[in-house]
């Protein structure tokens, strides 16, 4: 099994500002607000969490095959 990474970098859909966060490992994170805009990140239809949808690294259940954090 590959090891878990739990560090992501987002990236803004609407201003293109960065930022490096750690992935909760028993939560998802459905909402972030970017510190460039000010924007409210909500995951994109079909995935569980912003990680997924804005992140260089999906959430830690999607990354150990367990399928998304939502049932």
């Amino acid at each position: 099994m590959s090891e878990v990474l739990l560090e992501s970098t987002l990236t803004c859909p609407h201003c293109g500002y960065v930022s490096t966060e750690t992935m909760p490992t028993d939560a998802c994170l459905f909402f972030h607000g970017c510190a460039g805009c000010g924007a409210r990140l909500k995951p994109k239809p079909g995935d569980c969490c912003v990680f997924c949808s804005y992140g260089s690294v999906p959430c830690p259940p999607v990354q150990q095959e367990r399928g998304c954090c939502k049932t």
